[in-house]
């Protein structure tokens, strides 16, 4: 046989698949709707191993671990459908529906937002750009800035949380896992790395550079061409270019923004020292209170899944049956708890979409943890 013919064939098979395949499905809608009469849950775990095993088994040889997947996404698609019919609604549910009900409809103006670093840090800017005129309180460290939100101090929190060049911010991956916290909105900013130094300065004097360790980590290819430098991590761009403006030195400079120099006095020595010259970090905001403003249309969660092969398999499957976009997925270990770790999604649906409503009132019963972090829209 050739190919046009093969072909043929398999579309012949595929419209089977297809007819069987519901067949199936009003099946399940029939289990679910008895399953529903009785007081049954959908879910029947012995039911499932007993049926992936008996499959695999039938379908034998090199078949087996592919019939064995099949049916586990066919088990997940089966089950999606049910938790439908059922029409669970979930307390988390009616916790997000309160919350856009009780959410104003303008995004506030000029609040109290909680940075990290001084005057003058990406943070900063990043605020600037999600709020008119924020009243600005700076920390030493993204923890004060979690700390501010849970106490009350201030009502939102501005955190970098990845970067087009160096990738995630892990320290406040890890931070998330240990504090309680809502994302209200999210903002990209371009990030322009400058060599900053004590007016005079040549770039041939320079012995010592500050810098946070994201900015030295973006600025690599810049900073490898000068063997003679000492390069310090610090715990901000903004107090790097502090730090220079402070010191008698003339032989120091900070990797920091432009904003930096004027604000400090300082020369920029080389600029845009970036490696890519599309370099842009994420800011979550934050808030204590759950807050979903409207045209809402990203979603943060953060879950443990069973420690067990498929399980991180079975989830994507569930989102990929609602065709949910996972634009972001990153894993953190959890602290005391050895080889377990806590997932971290960002979802792309919007709030008002029948697929959110599922998933939102699903997932809790999918996990062994589940927090649901915010829904929200993104400042680009």
């Amino acid at each position: 046989m050739d190919l046009k013919e093969l072909r043929l064939e398999i579309d012949k098979i595929d419209d089977e698949l297809v007819k069987l395949f519901c067949q199936r499905m009003e099946v399940a809608a029939q289990i679910a709707d008895y399953k529903k009469e009785q007081s049954l849950p959908i879910l029947n775990v012995m039911r499932e191993r007993e049926k992936l095993r008996e499959v695999a088994e039938k379908a034998g040889g090199d078949m087996q671990n592919y019939t064995r997947v099949l049916y586990s996404l066919l088990f997940e698609l089966s089950r999606s459908y049910q938790e439908r019919r059922f029409g669970l609604a979930s307390a988390l549910y009616g916790r997000i529906t309160d919350a856009v009900q009780n959410t104003p409809n303008l995004f506030p103006q000029a609040p109290m937002v909680a940075c990290q670093g001084v005057e003058g840090a990406y943070s900063q800017i990043a605020c600037e750009k999600i709020f008119k005129n924020p009243s600005i309180f700076y920390f030493k460290s993204f923890d004060g800035v979690f700390t501010a939100i849970e106490k009350g101090l201030c009502q939102y929190g501005i955190l970098p949380i990845e970067n087009s060049t160096a990738g995630s911010v892990k320290k406040v991956y890890d931070l998330m896992i240990q504090h309680n916290f809502s994302v209200v909105r999210t903002c990209r900013l371009k990030v322009d790395h400058n060599l900053l130094a004590k007016r005079g300065a040549k770039l041939e004097d320079i012995r010592e550079i500050y810098s946070h360790e994201q900015a030295i980590g973006q600025c690599a290819a810049f900073l490898k061409g000068l063997p003679n430098v000492t390069v310090t991590c610090v715990e901000n761009t903004a107090l790097a270019s502090e730090m220079v403006a402070k010191s008698h030195r003339k032989d120091v400079a900070a990797l920091s923004s432009r904003v930096c120099a004027e604000l400090y006095g300082l020369e920029n020595l080389a600029a845009s020292v970036q490696d890519e010259g599309n370099n842009r970090t994420r800011f979550l905001c934050i808030s204590k209170k759950l807050e979903i403003y409207p045209g809402s249309d990203k979603t943060s969660i953060m879950m443990v899944l069973p420690h067990k092969p498929g399980a991180l398999y079975k989830m994507l499957a569930r989102l990929y049956a609602l065709g949910i976009n996972v634009t972001k997925l990153e894993s953190r270990p959890i602290p005391d708890r050895e080889f377990e770790f806590m997932f971290y999604f960002d979802l792309e649906t919007s709030i008002y979409s029948e697929e959110y409503v599922q998933l939102m009132c699903e997932m809790e019963g999918m996990c062994e943890e589940f927090k649901y972090l915010g829904s929200y829209c993104e400042v680009v």
